[in-house]
């Protein structure tokens, strides 16, 4: 029977040039092309701050494209 280790990593939610969102461990770089977007805490309380902006999946390429044909 294996025990599963409490994640008492501290996460932050990073954000790149399409909008689209992921989250990253606080202590390491961001990735290229990605940027802070403001929130940190545990993995869940970033997992729910995503849930709560991210609200259209599409990129931010795609959702303007789409809004200059209407």
């Amino acid at each position: 029977m294996s025990e599963e280790r409490e994640d008492k990593t501290v996460y932050k939610v990073v954000v790149n040039d399409e909008e689209q969102y992921s989250i990253w461990p606080a202590d390491r770089e961001n990735a290229p092309g990605w940027k802070d977007a403001g929130k940190s805490g545990s993995k869940q309380e970033c997992l729910d701050y995503v849930k709560e902006v991210w609200t259209d999946m599409r990129p931010k390429s795609l959702r303007e494209k789409m809004d200059a044909q209407n």
